[in-house]
């Protein structure tokens, strides 16, 4: 045996771990049940993962459609447990952002962008917030604002000045008036 078969014949299974470490997959599953989300991967036309553990960043996370790409580590280059590391779907990825921006988005179109000049814009049908919120600067509002609660200020309320509006009479020629005709309306 030559030293070049020699070296060839040492290097080989080093070299074919390397090459089995790193693959694209598609996604064809997701378990998002458990704490560490699993996906069913597909490597190649006939190796398919399956519970294959998700790491993803904290403070974010997401279950991606079956059909959306990967990239899946296998440390050593043993193909018997793989890591998936990054998952994006080109079907829904939001597109034309300026250099540095950042978003978040969904294949529905609903997305929040952290724009450039401090700005966020939000997109969607509906927010609810589930706890109080505070705005420290001006607040601009181009259709109705709605409430099931009243509205309050630091002179009042909006309900206040209803009662007040609706109950008060006029002092006119010696004589108080009735309350107006028109009422402010209650709902």
């Amino acid at each position: 045996m030559s030293e070049i078969d020699a070296i060839k014949r040492f290097i080989d299974p080093l070299k074919r771990r390397i090459m089995l470490s790193v693959a694209r997959f598609v996604l064809k599953a997701v378990d998002d049940a458990k704490k560490m989300q699993r996906l069913q991967v597909q490597i190649l036309d006939e190796e398919v993962r399956d519970s294959v553990e998700r790491f993803q960043q904290y403070g974010f996370t997401s279950s991606p459609h079956p059909g959306a790409e990967g990239v899946i580590i296998f440390p050593g280059g043993s193909r018997s447990h793989g890591v998936v590391i990054a998952v994006d779907d080109r079907r829904y990825r939001l597109t034309g952002l300026a250099s540095g921006e950042v978003a978040l988005f969904t294949d529905e179109g609903d997305y929040i962008k952290l724009k450039r000049g401090n700005q966020i814009e939000i997109s969607t049908n509906k927010a609810t917030f589930l706890k109080d919120v505070k705005i420290m600067g001006r607040l601009d509002v181009v259709g109705d604002i709605e409430g099931e609660a009243d509205i309050i200020d630091k002179d009042g309320s909006v309900g206040g000045v209803r009662t007040t509006y609706n109950g008060h009479g006029h002092n006119e020629t010696g004589a108080t008036t009735a309350a107006p005709n028109e009422q402010m309306p209650t709902t």
